[in-house]
């Protein structure tokens, strides 16, 4: 029995200060418990790090580790307690766990792993063993220790965005650092003081070293914005002016649908999605239907002619090129009887300078969508949060890029 203790210290790699007294197999719960004890020795307060003497020993708590073999293994030991002259009576650290932790540090970073790749939480979930409160306190203390070790030293360009947090209007507010392909803060709702409230994700140093903000239209993003970076510039996403269009030229759309389909014409009929799609992106028989619109005299094919023809704005070679052709875009538009169309001009012209930013800095919101992709299968695979906190975290967990395995100690 002394030499199978001894192999179990081996393998979890205890300092002089534990030892294995005891190796329980159960083989009706298929379940392995390793006792431990302290060896007695000098205690250290886990708040000061001051050496102390021992105040007595806290009830015996069980941790979740690897499993042996197919059986579920436990640790099991009574943590002494300090007496610190500074910090009072504490428990003290233990060498395999994480403070309040239930699971062991190798356990969490195997646990990580299988959350990284199972397709669902519940899956993993199911993988582990666990409950779905034990996988959740494990993507929390993940992510709080991501958060506590990530660099926001060179955080120069950052975007805005937003993302449905349930059914209707709940929305969250999403910070991403586009230089470095990650989420830095979610917040709940979309207001001035949610916008306020991702900018403390950065000190008021690294606030000043913001370059460009990108984002939509959206007031309250821009008002914290210009109050918490004082020296970016905002930029006003082509994603977002793409979508204001496209929307312009679906409402033409339809009213001009209904008015077709009352005289029996039924040409606009299954082209919703055709007139959303960029012209290379469409097939050869979406090409032919696009050839014949164009062709036509109808108010469809002017207004997505004027959306089309906008993308050439973002091609100019320069602030002046660019301020030229939204002139001559401007006034097309205005022109064009489409009141859809005219609105959305009247808009990019009342955030004009936001438009002409972008060629100081050529960055877009692109990442933040394909984010917004990544979060809605967040959302899917959990059918929906109910909880603005755990859908945070699962948004930090698996677009953050944060270093979430604990320190293993070596052997």
């Amino acid at each position: 029995m002394n030499d199978l203790n001894q192999h179990y210290r081996l393998l979890l790699g205890l300092n002089d200060d534990w030892k294995v007294v005891d190796v329980d197999l159960d083989l009706n719960a298929n379940r392995v418990i390793i006792d431990l004890e302290h060896s007695g020795g000098i205690l250290c307060c886990p708040e000061c790090s001051k050496t102390c003497s021992r105040s007595d020993t806290a009830p015996k708590r069980t941790w979740r580790h690897l499993d042996t073999m197919q059986f579920t293994t436990e640790i099991r030991a009574a943590v002494p307690r300090s007496k610190c002259l500074t910090c009072g009576v504490k428990t003290t650290s233990v060498p395999w766990a994480g403070k309040h932790s239930r699971f062991t540090l190798l356990f969490e970073a195997f646990g990580i792993r299988v959350l990284q790749s199972a397709a669902t939480v519940s899956r993993a979930a199911e993988l582990l063993g666990l409950s779905w409160d034990s996988v959740h306190s494990l993507i929390e203390r993940a992510v709080h220790r991501g958060i506590d070790r990530r660099s926001l030293d060179s955080v120069h360009h950052v975007g805005m965005d937003e993302k449905s947090l349930g059914k209707g209007h709940d929305y969250v507010s999403v910070m991403t650092d586009i230089d470095h392909r990650r989420v830095l803060e979610v917040t709940e709702g979309r207001t001035i003081a949610a916008a306020d409230e991702l900018w403390q994700a950065l000190d008021e140093n690294q606030r000043e070293d913001v370059e460009s903000v990108s984002m939509d239209m959206w007031q309250a993003f821009m008002t914290s914005g210009e109050k918490n970076a004082p020296n970016a510039e905002i930029v006003h996403d082509k994603f977002h002016v793409s979508k204001y269009l496209g929307d312009a030229v679906d409402k033409v759309r339809r009213q001009e649908h209904r008015e077709l389909k009352a005289e029996g014409d039924n040409r606009l009929t299954g082209l919703r999605q055709m007139l959303l799609y960029n012209e290379e992106n469409l097939n050869e028989d979406q090409q032919i239907d696009l050839h014949i619109l164009q062709k036509s005299d109808l108010r469809t094919g002017r207004a997505w002619a004027l959306k089309e023809n906008f993308r050439h704005f973002w091609d100019s070679d320069r602030e002046v090129a660019g301020k030229r052709f939204f002139d001559g875009w401007y006034g097309w538009a205005m022109r064009s009887r489409l009141e859809p169309i005219k609105r959305v001009a009247r808009m990019l012209k009342a955030h004009l300078p936001g438009l002409m930013s972008y060629f100081s800095h050529h960055v877009t919101n692109a990442l933040s969508e394909g984010f917004n992709s990544k979060i809605q299968s967040i959302k899917s695979a959990a059918r929906g949060f109910r909880s603005f906190k755990n859908y945070r975290l699962r948004i930090l967990f698996y677009c953050g890029k944060l270093d979430l395995n604990p320190i293993i100690p070596s052997h």
